[in-house]
């Protein structure tokens, strides 16, 4: 008698549900975030700090702030952009790719020469002293053509006054992290990385450059209107934050 039921149930129950396919494409996609080589550790911290606080973990890609700034350029399809500099971010908003007002500073950071662990400390405002040092061997540093690292460093010496004795034994890295290894894997004497890159390898530090002698050291973050993950705007606040600030400071970054 109650034969009809059955299949009006079936039609009825198929109307209601959303098919398997279109929950499952439902699910946030994690946020896909560029950053500058030296951020490694302290990004990877406040992704997992992130994660832990109930939201999808960030997808995190480091590179040079120069290789990112051409991804970004060419359509990456990326949520948050993170340079060593301002430069590389001034580059990307003048294509018109960042999220107006979401541009902030999050950190700063000191530039440092490095060696091999135990190296005695140099004066860098004794220019003979440096100079004699540097002229020890291969100077390891990120590509100045366009890396904001190697900008700084040699910034720096120039200021100083050894930018060109020192030039043709520059070994050119193609980013800081890289730059960091030839002095850590002793195929450079000697290296000019950030003062949070010396934190995290076997290298010594032999002198930190004056502020004065280089541009000031930014990290500015911002959106990317190509982005299409989850919640990267609450990533973005929450490393702002005093919450995300604690973690920068806690690796040696400043404000």
């Amino acid at each position: 008698m109650f034969r009809w039921l059955t299949p009006l149930l079936i039609v009825l129950a198929a109307l209601v549900a959303p098919p398997v396919a279109a929950r499952a494409g439902d699910a946030p996609r994690p946020p896909l975030v560029l950053a500058a080589a030296s951020l490694r550790e302290v990004l990877t911290e406040a992704a997992d700090a992130w994660a832990r606080a109930g939201h999808p973990r960030p997808v995190l890609s480091f590179a040079a702030s120069s290789a990112l700034a051409r991804q970004v350029a060419g359509g990456a399809a990326a949520d948050l952009f993170m340079s060593a500099d301002v430069e590389w971010m001034d580059d990307v908003a003048r294509r018109g790719l960042i999220v107006p007002g979401t541009r902030a500073e999050l950190a700063g950071n000191a530039l440092v020469l490095v060696g091999k662990p135990g190296s005695a400390r140099v004066d860098p405002g004794n220019r003979r002293a440096l100079a004699a040092l540097l002229a020890s061997g291969p100077l390891a540093l990120a590509d100045p053509a366009g890396v904001p690292a190697g900008r700084y460093a040699e910034a720096a010496l120039r200021h100083l006054g050894v930018w060109d004795g020192v030039a043709p034994r520059i070994v050119r890295a193609e980013n800081v992290r890289a730059a960091l290894a030839l002095v850590e894997r002793g195929a450079a004497p000697l290296g000019i990385v950030y003062a949070t890159d010396a934190r995290v390898a076997a290298v010594g530090v032999i002198a930190t450059f004056p502020p004065a002698s280089h541009p000031p050291i930014r990290y500015p973050v911002a959106r990317l209107k190509a982005g299409t993950g989850s919640d990267a705007e609450g990533f973005r606040r929450f490393l702002l934050s005093r919450g995300g600030q604690a973690i920068f400071a806690r690796h040696g970054f400043t404000r």
